[in-house]
């Protein structure tokens, strides 16, 4: 995999295919990116589960917060790592541990060695990259800002091919 250069359907797949996420170095502050990712993938219908050991056992956008990627009781698609690269390393062998599908590496996040192993264990790998940034620029959301997405249409921007529409609720559990 060149982890320099996805495909949009690559990405595509990935968000396409994934329903529970599991946010590694969530932040209750609403002023942290971690925060305003989680709320968004959870307005857009994912199961997102905030993982921070100085936050376990409180809730963060009314999900609860989990000490550890182990400690989390059902399965889980995805892990999105808000930690630094050096950080990564032992979060992916955790995810690779748990089952996880896909080990997701925010922007300036890049471990090679990991994403090595992860996908040796089957995993898909995305580094340097940020969910709600590509789920914006896939689904023509990123557009509307002014932002280019490199893709040129004269429709009004709706939910990209490839991208199933989900149920939007609270993000409780309950939903």
């Amino acid at each position: 995999m060149n982890h320099d250069s996805y495909s949009d359907s690559y990405i595509r797949g990935v968000l396409d295919e994934v329903k529970t996420i599991a946010m590694v170095g969530a932040s209750p502050n609403p002023v942290r990116p971690s925060y305003f990712v989680l709320k968004y993938m959870l307005e857009k219908g994912y199961q997102v589960i905030p993982v921070n050991p100085g936050q376990a056992g409180k809730e963060i956008l009314g999900q609860t917060v989990y000490a550890s990627l182990k400690d989390i009781p059902q399965p889980v698609d995805m892990v999105d790592i808000f930690r630094n690269s050096e950080a990564a390393g032992p979060i992916t062998d955790d995810a690779i541990a748990i089952g996880a599908k896909v080990v997701w590496m925010q922007l300036q996040v890049r471990n090679d060695e990991a994403a090595e192993r992860a996908e040796e264990a089957g995993l898909n790998v995305v580094m340097n990259r940020c969910p709600k940034i590509e789920y914006g620029r896939l689904s023509g959301e990123i557009g509307w800002a002014g932002v280019n997405s490199r893709t040129l249409s004269s429709k009004k921007p709706r939910l990209a091919a490839g991208f199933q529409h989900r149920k939007l609720g609270t993000g409780r559990k309950s939903d």
